[in-house]
């Protein structure tokens, strides 16, 4: 573990109280969104922008750690990433989501499969990391995964009660916010900015703390047990989630989030995954306690 963690691409935040959660009709009642509640949280840093797949692969390189996907030997792929030729193959799906293929070789740098890379994409969020897996960069870099409240807190960049970091809507003209679904989902994807999948972790505008792609692009890791229940009991102070569970938190949405199907790219909303999985819509940011 690094004991002098790097700070110069994070923000100093908390020390104050925010309205958590949402009243909204938007919300999902069974995802534990609301209700808005008043939730305090010590000074803390978060980085401005999500882990990407250059600074991952420093990680691998200094000290050989071998990823969940890796071990496993495959992880989710979109189908949309997944060759015409491959396709014809017998490939394994979730019942519930077909557009997630199991794909044999997926993994950090190789993003759709076997023969892909990430050679384009060093500027990219890494995807296809396991909450174990961002644990273990953390540790290394001297850092940990933000709390959900941190998260929301550093996500709605000094905004109270509005549904996106930037407001509650998400373009700015004819300028889009953030990085998700166009199109009819999950068959038709217009990329209206050009992206099909993810894109560079500095693309968007940064809310008003700084802080860029909060909402949309990859979802990202907190490090709370996920329950829909838990705040309805837990402190209002630095919440840290349930002390056991089977399932993390995760927060933002991804590039795939659509309002037809799923409407988590608000930064109330709250979805999770067990700790070993990992697809490619799945990256982190790290946060380190403020002394």
């Amino acid at each position: 573990m690094n004991p002098f963690p790097d700070l110069s691409q994070s923000v100093r935040l908390g020390g104050s109280t925010f309205l958590m959660g949402t009243n909204s009709q938007e919300a999902f009642p069974f995802d534990g969104e609301g209700p808005e509640r008043e939730v305090y949280v010590a000074p803390f840093y978060i980085e401005k922008y999500a882990v990407t797949n250059a600074q991952f692969k420093t990680f691998i390189e200094s000290t050989g750690y071998v990823t969940e996907a890796e071990r496993f030997g495959w992880s989710f792929v979109f189908h949309a990433f997944v060759s015409d030729e491959l396709k014809k193959q017998p490939l394994q799906f979730p019942v519930q989501t077909p557009w997630w293929l199991v794909m044999e070789g997926a993994s950090w740098h190789s993003p759709a499969g076997l023969g892909t890379n990430i050679q384009d994409r060093l500027n990219h969020p890494v995807a296809h990391v396991s909450w174990n897996d961002a644990e273990a960069y953390c540790r290394w870099a001297g850092k940990r995964l933000p709390t959900e409240a941190e998260w929301e807190l550093a996500a709605r960049g000094a905004l109270s009660s509005k549904r996106y970091p930037c407001g509650d809507q998400l373009k700015q003209g004819s300028r889009n916010l953030c990085n998700i679904w166009h199109g009819e989902f999950p068959k038709v994807h217009t990329a209206p900015d050009g992206y099909f999948g993810t894109c560079p972790v500095d693309a968007y505008p940064p809310n008003g703390y700084g802080l860029y792609n909060m909402t949309g692009n990859v979802w990202e890791w907190c490090s709370d047990w996920f329950s829909s229940s838990y705040h309805q009991i837990s402190s209002s102070i630095n919440p840290q989630g349930p002390a056991v569970g089977k399932a993390r938190t995760m927060k933002g949405g991804s590039y795939l989030c659509h309002h037809s199907y799923c409407n988590r790219y608000r930064v109330a909303a709250r979805s999770s995954n067990t700790p070993d999985s990992s697809t490619g819509s799945i990256g982190f940011r790290c946060a380190v306690d403020a002394e």
